[in-house]
């Protein structure tokens, strides 16, 4: 059982860009959230609206992501071969 180091570097990459993601998701959810709020005329709530989509389809997209990621990092480190 030895460690892919190539696939490893890859998962760790992978691993930093779930980090943002975790950080990012929920920023742009409460951002929508704040200018659902903020705004009232008729342009700027389709943008709020639209702002909210973004961001639950950035979580869904996160959780796939983390998904993937941990399961190039489980083949990284438990070698099958």
């Amino acid at each position: 059982m030895n460690t892919d180091t190539n696939l490893l570097g890859k998962a760790l990459i992978r691993l930093g860009i779930l980090i943002l993601l975790f950080i990012a998701s929920p920023i742009v959810i409460t951002m929508s959230f704040k200018a659902l709020d903020k705004f009232n005329e008729t342009p700027q709530i389709y943008f709020a609206y639209a702002l909210i989509i973004v961001g639950f389809l950035l979580i869904c997209y996160t959780i796939y992501f983390a998904f993937k990621t941990f399961g190039i990092l489980q083949k990284a480190i438990f070698n099958n071969k």
